[in-house]
């Protein structure tokens, strides 16, 4: 996956490519004194502010018409604190160099998403997550930030210090300052076993309360015109550490799951028609495995097939229904879904504006191959998913409105009132914060 990239004239896009804007400058600051001071300009300049990170987000939450600030030099690990279990990382660090970083130390993460491109302050802004029964999303990991507000100050946010911006702040969307640092609670490096194995549809929904409840991180994808399913159970293991075969790894996970299927994507959105019989072939390509290894080894998986996404939350109760009403919607309609549907879950935690803010949740992401139509297919699953009333992932394609975030996010309000107060300017304002929260 590569980063963001600019284009001529100065623009710049996101990694999908349906996001572009044209700031009127960029920045690159290397220290919080220098970002402090870009920002203070940028308000004497009367111009809006936005950092961005790989631009790995589906929205627009990092597009600015005025100051963009690149985050590449605001880099680097500070020394762990093994005695408090965290360690403090610049903003800019991508969480790829934090992981290896971790795990030279002997330390990690207790859950991370299956991405590790994205910068440390861009994944936990908008929310990105991985699947976890008791471990919640990499924000929910975090024990204390440093935010850069509107007027330049720098403030220190923990549970005990600026606690009602730390409760929002984790996942604040960009809307609330620019963050420069970041203390993540961290733990001694541990081994993880998983077992990936296939699974028919009928068999993973009927039983997913059972394998919810036995495995610490249970997902699967569904590939739809299918009863086909790829679940994947991963927990914490005595070892000995039985890693994925050199050989066996890039068959797998280099050559078919992006070499093939990025292939085989290129000729369903060339021949639409030829997307269900594909679909057969791909849920029937994986075989089962098992193996052993490192965290970050296991949580993440190369991702180079370039797709557009729409992800929803949901009350776990709510999932097997929701689940079956998608798979029934596609069935029915006369759509070609060449990507897999991706199920994954998360306790409940107390982040303001996080998905799972308040009640055990489970994840639904519906996806389609870059340069793909995605409307209808997106407008028809959100009708569903905001019927259970779903919470949109903040870095996806999603349609919905700060009226209604106010009403599936009971402290929603708490969010814009503290917007107002370290932003009252709307100097890290654009137009899909707007949208979301409101003027």
């Amino acid at each position: 996956m590569s980063s963001t990239a600019s284009g001529r004239n100065g623009t710049w896009r996101n990694w999908a490519g349906n996001v572009v804007s044209r700031p009127v400058r960029e920045v690159a600051p290397a220290s919080v004194e220098e970002l402090s001071a870009a920002v203070r300009r940028a308000a004497e300049d009367g111009l809006r502010m936005k950092a961005v990170g790989t631009g790995h987000s589906f929205t627009a939450a990092a597009a600015t018409d005025g100051v963009l600030v690149r985050p590449h030099l605001l880099t680097g690990i500070r020394s762990p604190d093994r005695e408090a279990g965290t360690v403090t990382v610049e903003a800019g660090t991508p969480l790829k160099r934090l992981n290896t970083a971790l795990a030279r130390e002997g330390l990690s993460l207790t859950n991370m998403g299956d991405i590790m491109e994205q910068t440390v302050s861009g994944a936990t802004s908008t929310g990105t997550h991985g699947t976890g029964r008791d471990s919640a999303s990499i924000a929910a990991q975090i024990k204390g930030l440093e935010l850069v507000t509107a007027d330049g100050s720098v403030l220190s946010c923990s549970e005990k210090e600026n606690p009602e911006v730390f409760a929002a702040a984790r996942i604040g969307i960009g809307a609330l300052g620019i963050i420069s640092a970041i203390t993540f609670a961290v733990e001694p490096l541990f081994l993880l076993t998983a077992r990936e194995e296939p699974m028919t549809f009928d068999k993973v929904t009927s039983d997913f309360d059972e394998l919810f409840t036995e495995n610490e991180h249970f997902e699967f994808y569904w590939f739809p015109h299918t009863g086909n399913c790829n679940t994947k159970r991963n927990n914490r293991s005595a070892g000995p550490e039985r890693p994925v075969g050199r050989l066996s790894g890039w068959f797998e996970d280099e050559f078919l799951s992006n070499g093939v299927f990025q292939a085989a994507s290129s000729l369903g959105r060339a021949v639409p028609a030829t997307i269900p019989t594909i679909a057969r072939i791909s849920s029937r390509a994986l075989s089962a495995r098992t193996y052993t290894d490192i965290p970050y080894k296991v949580f993440t998986s190369p991702r180079r097939v370039r797709f557009m996404e729409m992800e929803y939350c949901v009350p776990r109760e709510a999932l097997v229904d929701t689940l079956r009403e998608l798979k029934s919607m596609v069935d029915r309609s006369s759509l070609r879904i060449g990507f897999p549907v991706e199920v994954r879950t998360a306790p409940a935690d107390d982040i303001t504006l996080s998905t799972a803010s308040g009640r055990e949740s489970a994840y639904i992401a519906v996806h389609v191959y870059r340069g793909s139509p995605y409307q209808a297919y997106f407008t028809a699953a959100e009708r569903i998913l905001t019927a259970h009333e779903g919470r949109p992932h903040w870095g996806k394609v999603h349609t919905r409105d700060a009226e209604y975030f106010d009403r599936v996010y009971p402290r929603f309000g708490e969010f814009t009132a503290l917007r107002d107060r370290l932003d009252p300017d709307r100097r890290f304002g654009n137009d899909y914060l707007r949208r979301v929260l409101g003027a």
